[in-house]
């Protein structure tokens, strides 16, 4: 064969390439979403298979960062549970483009694709629209399938999505994403994977049982939801920890059935946990909308978003323009209902790998909303501490306030340049649903390096 002939055939192979991967995007690519206001970026959503032995796909919702998307940092968002939905939570009730209002969208003004290209993945099968079509496969599953799952998925992705594969990269998530964002990352450290991982960020994570469930006690007391007797209880009789370790198991006993009486009374039915401070979802309509008069000059937070996001998911028409199926369900959920998840993985300690992360030259950011009482900050920041010390990292930036606008965001400690714990003031277990612009701010800070 000639040079000449060799480069026309050169030629053609790369178009054809390139033919197949834009075929493959244009297949995901998102139109419209019913109700959705007009958009200055594109959209994609489908599945990627990571086990066809299990026939597992895994489902993904990307959007692509507001301007000139090419050369900005590619983040991946992992939400927790075990088994809740990135993108019923994450994408369109913390801090994606859209926001459900009603049966339309609107647009949130914080997005965090204002800074970066966003990735929203349902993890493992049968969270959210992922599944696999062996429902066996339900029947267990634990950390070590899941962060194999996820690292499939994200090689997978990459390859429908080239243009990504050499950008600076970040894995985010929340809650039970402080197992699935540390060991996905040391996945991709010890897998080699040819990709720019820079940093990883968790809101309000479960990192070690018992400190951050025990945390709980002194949480509730100090923001007067329990009464002093009780908090002694905590502390004397059964304290959290063992409440929950004997709940997983289906059975408490009598002493820690007592204590858990005691304070479920005294807290009461109408508190959300995940937020302290914040109103609850009412009911019914006419009580909703009693409620929404009373207070609406001191919250503009959907307290019942999650409910509309429900109906807005489970849509037909919703479902057919994200390219989504239902398979062993019935209905789409923001936490699965099928999922048998080794809860024992709960116990798992997660800072051995942040320490991995932090000496392999990985930025570690952990942010706590100071109104979960669900995994506190009060945990939180003294197992950060901890690390921080077993790391000999010193203090760079003492523990101090940080601003958004002219008022105080919340507060921040700094390690070595490369592990940051965060407070975000008047912040809910879901920091971005109930302070998106300080959410943004911190997540700006946090892709620029700055914290």
């Amino acid at each position: 064969m000639s040079f000449i002939a060799l480069l026309i055939f050169t030629i053609c192979l790369i178009e054809i390439q390139f033919a197949l991967t834009n075929c493959n995007n244009e297949v995901d690519k998102i139109f419209s979403l019913p109700g959705q206001p007009k958009l200055n970026f594109q959209q994609y959503a489908g599945y990627i298979v990571v086990d066809d032995q299990q026939q597992i796909s895994l489902f993904y919702y990307f959007v692509e960062a507001e301007l000139n998307p090419t050369p900005k940092p590619l983040v991946l968002w992992l939400n927790g549970g075990p088994g809740c939905s990135s993108v019923g939570a994450g994408a369109f009730i913390e801090h994606g483009p859209l926001k459900v209002s009603g049966n339309h969208l609107i647009k949130n003004e914080y997005s965090w694709n204002k800074e970066a290209n966003m990735l929203y993945l349902e993890s493992p099968a049968g969270v959210g629209f992922s599944f696999s079509t062996n429902s066996s496969f339900y029947d267990y599953v634990d950390d070590e399938m899941t962060a194999r799952g996820n690292i499939l998925f994200l090689e997978k992705w990459l390859n429908k999505f080239p243009e990504y594969r050499n950008n600076d990269f970040y894995l985010t998530g929340e809650s039970y994403g402080g197992h699935y964002v540390p060991q996905l990352a040391d996945y991709i450290i010890k897998s080699e994977m040819k990709i720019n991982l820079k940093g990883i960020a968790i809101g309000n994570p479960l990192l070690e049982f018992n400190t951050d469930f025990n945390s709980r006690a002194e949480y509730f007391w100090s923001h007067g939801l329990i009464s002093d007797a009780t908090y002694k209880l905590l502390n004397t009789v059964c304290n959290i920890s063992e409440l929950r370790r004997q709940g997983q198991q289906g059975h408490l006993t009598p002493s820690c059935t007592h204590v858990f009486v005691q304070y479920s009374r005294e807290i009461g039915k109408f508190i959300n946990f995940y937020d302290v401070t914040l109103d609850v979802c009412l009911p019914s309509v006419q009580s909703q909308s009693a409620a929404l008069n009373q207070f609406q000059d001191s919250s503009k937070i959907d307290v019942c978003i999650h409910d509309e996001t429900f109906v807005y998911l489970n849509r037909e028409d919703v479902r057919i323009a994200l390219h989504a199926r239902l398979v062993n369900v019935k209905q789409w959920s923001v936490f699965t209902s099928i999922l048998h998840y080794n809860m024992q993985n709960l116990e798992l300690p997660m800072l051995p790998i942040l320490g991995s992360l932090v000496q392999s030259g990985v930025r570690v950011l952990i942010y706590s909303g100071d109104q979960d009482s669900v995994l506190p900050l009060t945990g939180t920041r003294v197992l950060i501490d901890k690390l921080a010390k077993e790391l000999g990292l010193n203090t760079t930036v003492p523990y101090s306030c940080w601003f958004e606008g002219k008022q105080v965001a919340g507060w921040n400690q700094v390690y070595g340049n490369i592990l940051s714990f965060v407070t975000v003031r008047g912040a809910s277990h879901e920091v971005p649903y109930s302070q998106p612009e300080r959410s943004l701010v911190l997540f700006r800070s946090f892709i620029g390096a700055k914290i």
